[in-house]
């Protein structure tokens, strides 16, 4: 199985180009647009200093951080639901998180969130869906935490993740309308 862990400064450089694409509000749309709105400054994938090991005093008496997997913070159903529709790029399986798939945090919760989805439609277990979902579940929900539903299309490209992310949880073509 592959694990998949984002950084606190791929985190923030996607925050920042999630931003303009899931900030609209808008309904069942996939909250994006494609990877050409993507302004050409550079951003920083540099770790700020005051998340960085070294910065932290000897004498700090924080907790350090346990290596072992952190258990979810509420409890599932992550996903109420999803359904097939057709779009103008074609099938799209729209998933509706639940307020605590929303809200949730801990190591494995998205992977339960995805049972959850395979559980409804087994026929979306592929990795691009995948990856959609996860990028979805990292990146989406942070910036539109209300958005109604997280939109992945079978159709859609498997890239890197660095892709994904530029792409607005969006690879290949533009996001459905």
């Amino acid at each position: 199985m592959i694990r998949r862990r984002f950084t606190v400064s791929a985190l923030a450089c996607a925050a920042v180009l999630l931003v303009g694409a899931c900030s609209d509000g808008g309904g069942g749309d996939d909250g994006g647009g494609d990877a050409s709105s993507v302004p050409d400054t550079p951003v920083s994938t540099s770790m700020p200093s005051a998340l960085t090991p070294s910065s932290a005093s000897p004498t700090d008496s924080s907790p350090t951080r346990s290596s072992r997997p952190q258990p979810p913070t509420l409890p599932p159903p992550y996903v109420e639901g999803a359904d097939w529709v057709d779009t103008e790029v074609g099938p799209s399986l729209q998933i509706r998180p639940t307020r605590n798939g929303r809200n949730v945090s801990g190591d494995t919760t998205g992977a339960e969130a995805w049972n959850e989805v395979l559980a409804l439609y087994p026929d979306a277990d592929s990795p691009g869906m995948r990856a959609q979902f996860d990028c979805h579940w990292t990146f989406a929900r942070l910036v539109d935490p209300e958005k109604p539903s997280w939109n992945l299309e079978p159709d859609r490209p498997v890239v890197t993740e660095s892709e994904m992310i530029s792409a607005r949880c969006n690879p290949g073509f533009a996001e459905e309308q």
